[in-house]
């Protein structure tokens, strides 16, 4: 079967019916058009915004534990389609056979955080300097949220941000990466499905709740520009961020930005060098390199480095590239020509600055742009080394100071993600001390690459800045009051301040 009539086929049980039009969805597997999709017209991505404002002001009055039975729900249709689902990322962005259930398992995931989630929405009760005064903050909907998601994570990153929406109160527009448009249609129509459970089984979910613009960045505009958006959550590159954010605070609404990441590890004499390896091998490989999290700089202590690095080689040169369908293969092709071309510069540009490259040779399999993952040793933090590359490129450099490596590590402007790989407890506690790590996400003894739904997810410096998922991230999509309610006769004012009026 083609991966045409294998798409046809999936998408056929997930219920979809394409819109057909002249934008081109293309697999990376062979580089075959799948589908030609109708774009969302300017003026029906405006009114679908518009509806998505009157959905919210109808769904913000519904109980919050009744909106966690859609979200309910929702996991149901996800656990019921996940195969087939997962194929569909697979087929449409390269994942391999090990990842594809592994991004729907992630939006069964944050559907099940988010429905405990719908009865513990806390504010807190506050302590007040008035006689018979009572101080407490409340937490309200938010409003429309606009998801603007990358291709590498096609509809997971769309779920972290929904689930906790939609149970907040709020309604949700998605412009999704148009290099996997198949995919969202089908996440899409598994929310919508549920939302017809919903309401046959006596909820209230409104027309326009949640909506889908299928397009280019013209789109991802619309929802930057308009005024009904209150929150723009955009995944992208550091770029996509520097023009989001600006216009979103213009015009005083909020922004969650999940940007670039230049992810490091160090690895320090007292490391277990098998647990390394693998955490290494999966961090800087897994996902072709293209996670936001991948591991792309690894220090090591030179005490090690001799041990360390004819094993990294050797693993580099047996790890399986192909068809990411295939059993056993663990690294997929790359997105497109445009990332294998990245890929390259930079691995020349490390050769310029005097690195020593192994691996990186382009592999015909198929019509797609694959690539052996590269190892790169390097004199220096220089050159490319300090810039983020969407690709499977892991830059290793010696360190003999774990001072002086803790420096080198934050010098980047990027904050993601980082990770230790140690054995004395000191070090471990300085690095995820406040003269450790500065990212956003810092790990001991596993690599970077590899979130949980129940911490929060997000970086610092250039990653950005805000938080989807787990732990406190709820909050990002709702706005808080602190009420003080009176139950008495007088009224004491703050701070002992008077006003007699007779």
């Amino acid at each position: 079967m083609s991966l045409s009539a294998d798409v046809s086929a999936l998408l056929a049980r997930l219920g979809v019916t394409v819109p057909m039009g002249a934008l081109p969805t293309h697999t990376p597997i062979t580089g075959e058009v799948l589908a030609r999709i109708a774009e969302t017209t300017p003026d029906r991505a405006a009114a679908q915004i518009n509806a998505a404002h009157s959905a919210f002001r109808q769904w913000r009055v519904i109980p919050t534990p009744k909106r966690g039975e859609l979200v309910r729900l929702w996991a149901d249709e996800l656990q019921a389609h996940k195969a087939d689902l997962g194929r569909l990322v697979s087929i449409e962005v390269g994942k391999v056979l090990s990842e594809d259930p592994g991004e729907v398992h992630e939006m069964i995931d944050i559907c099940d955080f988010a429905l405990g989630l719908s009865r513990q929405l806390y504010g807190l009760t506050i302590a007040s300097e008035r006689p018979d005064h009572r101080m407490m903050e409340t937490w309200h909907p938010l409003g429309v949220v606009g998801v603007i998601s990358a291709f590498n994570f096609p509809v997971a990153v769309w779920a972290w941000n929904t689930a906790l929406a939609l149970v907040c109160g709020n309604a949700v527009v998605w412009k999704p990466s148009e290099k996997a448009s198949l995919s969202a249609l089908a996440a899409h129509a598994l929310l919508e499905r549920a939302i017809t459970r919903f309401n046959i089984e006596g909820g209230a979910a409104p027309e326009g709740l949640n909506a889908l613009l299928i397009g280019g960045r013209a789109l991802g505009a619309a929802l930057v520009d308009s005024p009904k958006v209150a929150l723009v959550s955009a995944t992208g590159s550091t770029r996509m961020g520097r023009e989001v954010g600006p216009k979103v605070a213009a015009r005083f609404s909020r922004s969650l930005l999940e940007l670039g990441g230049n992810n490091a590890a160090i690895v320090t004499p007292s490391a277990d060098l098998d647990l390394t390896l693998r955490g290494v091998a999966f961090a800087a490989m897994g996902t072709a390199g293209q996670r936001c999290t991948t591991l792309r700089r690894l220090f090591v202590h030179d005490s090690l480095y001799d041990a360390l690095m004819p094993r990294l080689k050797a693993t580099y040169a047996s790890v399986k590239v192909g068809n990411p369908l295939e059993q056993g293969v663990l690294v997929g092709p790359l997105i497109d020509q445009g990332a294998l071309q990245a890929m390259q510069a930079a691995l020349d540009a490390a050769r310029t600055a005097g690195g020593t490259v192994h691996g990186g040779e382009v592999v015909e399999a198929g019509g797609g742009a694959y690539v052996r993952p590269a190892l790169v040793e390097m004199p220096d933090q220089v050159g490319p080394v300090l810039h983020e590359t969407f690709a499977p490129i892991l830059y290793v450099l010696k360190y003999n100071d774990f001072d002086v490596v803790l420096e080198k590590h934050n010098e980047v402007p990027q904050g993601l993600s980082s990770s230790i790989f140690t054995n004395d407890m000191r070090e471990a506690e300085i690095f995820l001390s406040a003269r450790g790590s500065d990212c956003g996400i810092a790990n001991v003894n596993i690599g970077p690459s590899g979130a949980e739904i129940g911490g929060a997810f997000g970086g610092e410096k250039e990653t950005g800045g805000g938080s989807e998922s787990g732990s406190d991230a709820w909050k990002a999509y709702m706005r808080r009051a602190t009420n003080t309610l009176n139950y008495g006769h007088s009224l004491p004012l703050a701070q002992g301040v008077t006003f007699d009026i007779g």
